[in-house]
């Protein structure tokens, strides 16, 4: 992948600024979906990482003026289908799914307005259903969409999310790459970063997020790099490099709850557990994401404070509720969260039913985690299979592998494995990783021991 722009000179047709912002704001938002920490790797759905709330009720004023404007001319095609796009971004910000509905309801306005060429609405709808994990129907909507305006580089973007989510993961490059020819720049850079961090190309990931971060030109666009780049570098087992790209970030915006995340996960790699702790509480109280809320409830378990972290569990299984409610697909951290915290058989069918509307990389892995603990374990192998498919440096995938492999007495393969999520990044989790120590331990003799913890120091 080149990540420059062809001399060729393109015919380009142009948004309305109100709609260029929306959509690219989507453009953000729709990247690797789940775009989760996040168990299995995956990246984190919030791209705006701080919400420029005004007026009563903490509404922002794009929301606002969108609004008042529709009051005297309701028919707007344009304004209606910028107006589900500012409502899906809402619902990524602050975490609250009931926007969804508002979404589709002022979507489906636009597109009774003007049906043939509203690629606007169609955008926005395939934003929605991206956002709420329905990738066959964002594939669909960001096909029509380019139909109508194929030099659109924020659309293209939009199609390779839900390529990627749905496995197809030459075609994605493809679309990465048209992205990347029709606007370089941070949106597309980031993209092609995740392109190459999912085939293990670590460093050209970090090279390619280095170079959005160079060509950002706002906080939002600058602490987005920095918190991917944080996530690269904790991601490798390299805490310190990721807590000063979240500190960076931080300067900037103080308040961005995906950079607290961020630097609370490095500080509790790096054995500061006091602060991690006050840092997650902050990020899930500014935005009650359920990742941080999860996050929270396995660093207080780890360190034996069960209580607490049951609470956390609490709000964790309160909000899913709440998502699914408002029409999102239960995804990967639901279904990790009831393997190893509640009911390993309401895991298999989250996960079964994932894949019929996920089959990605993240999804297969947690299907082979709940297999495994369901006591599948040679199916759980076929689905590990296909999460390593790619080549991912993905500590917590080669650990479930390990597991797996031990389960199934393949010593030599689940020694390898575990060694290999351990020297990837030994701090992959506060509950896993101290167990894949131990189960290392009980496979390797006295001498491989001596010789791997001499090497450790």
């Amino acid at each position: 992948m080149i990540p420059a722009a062809s001399s060729q000179t393109r015919r380009r047709r142009l948004l309305p600024a109100a709609v260029a912002t929306a959509l690219g704001i989507a453009l953000f938002l729709a990247g690797a979906l789940g775009l989760a920490p996040q168990h299995g790797g995956t990246r984190p759905t919030s791209g705006v990482m701080t919400e420029q709330a005004d007026g009563a009720g903490g509404v922002p004023a794009d929301i606002r003026g969108l609004q008042e404007h529709l009051r005297g001319a309701p028919t707007d095609a344009v304004a209606l289908g910028s107006l589900g796009l500012a409502y899906v971004q809402q619902a990524r910000v602050t975490a609250d799914p009931s926007y969804y509905p508002r979404a589709e309801e002022v979507l489906a306005r636009s597109l009774q307005a003007d049906p043939v060429d509203n690629f606007t609405a169609m955008g926005g709808m395939a934003s929605l259903e991206a956002a709420r994990h329905n990738f066959t129907a964002a594939l669909e909507w960001s096909q029509k969409a380019i139909a109508v305006n194929p030099d659109n580089s924020t659309l293209y973007g939009i199609l390779a999310d839900a390529l990627t989510q749905l496995g197809r993961y030459p075609e994605s490059l493809d679309a990465v790459q048209r992205m990347v020819d029709l606007r370089p720049g941070t949106p597309s850079l980031a993209r092609a970063s995740y392109t190459w961090e999912l085939r293990g190309d670590t460093a050209t990931a970090v090279s390619n997020m280095k170079r959005a971060l160079d060509d950002a030109n706002t906080t939002a666009d600058r602490t987005f790099a920095l918190y991917h780049l944080s996530q690269l570098a904790l991601d490798n087992g390299d805490p310190r490099t990721a807590l000063t790209h979240a500190e960076s970030g931080l300067r900037a915006a103080p308040d961005a709850a995906p950079l607290l995340e961020a630097k609370a996960k490095a500080q509790a790699a790096l054995g500061d557990s006091a602060s991690a702790i006050a840092g997650l509480r902050r990020a899930a109280t500014l935005v009650p994401q359920p990742e941080y809320v999860l996050e929270l409830g396995e660093l207080l378990q780890s360190l034996g404070r069960s209580q607490e972290a049951e609470q956390q569990y609490d709000v964790f299984r309160g909000e899913q509720r709440l998502f699914a409610d408002n029409g999102v697909t239960l995804d990967t951290d639901a279904v990790l969260f009831e393997a190893d915290h509640g009911d390993p058989g309401a895991a298999l069918a989250i996960a079964e039913e994932g894949l019929r509307t996920r089959p990605f990389l993240d999804m297969h892995d947690a299907y082979a985690w709940a297999l495994h603990l369901g006591g599948r374990d040679q199916e759980a192998l076929e689905q590990s299979d296909e999460a390593t498919a790619l080549g991912m440096r993905n500590a917590l995938f080669r650990y479930h592998r390990g597991m797996i492999d031990k389960a199934l007495g393949r010593t030599a393969e689940a020694r390898t494995e575990l060694q290999t999520a351990l020297q990837i990044n030994p701090f992959f989790s506060p509950l896993h990783a101290p167990t894949a120590r131990t189960a290392l331990d009980e496979l390797m003799s006295a001498e491989d021991r001596t010789a791997r913890q001499a090497t450790w120091r």
